[in-house]
């Protein structure tokens, strides 16, 4: 009946089985921390008191007599 065939060889494939193992890395994040003052300028207020002597001067008198009191 049929003759047999000579198969055809291919190349050969590669076939990867990958497997994956862990291994931590340090990794180190520095932080600063920096104490800050702001500085607020708020009023203080501040009274200093004097005090003046004056002399109120009624003026020169007109009438000779004062005039009498009503009781």
């Amino acid at each position: 009946m049929y003759r047999p065939v000579r198969p055809i060889i291919c190349p050969p494939k590669c076939v990867f089985h990958d497997s994956y193992i862990t291994r931590e890395v340090p990794v180190i994040h520095p932080i600063v921390n920096i104490n800050r003052q702001h500085i607020v300028n708020v009023p203080r207020h501040i009274y200093q008191p004097t005090t003046r002597n004056v002399v109120v001067d009624p003026g020169y008198p007109t009438d000779c007599c004062p005039r009498p009191r009503c009781r």
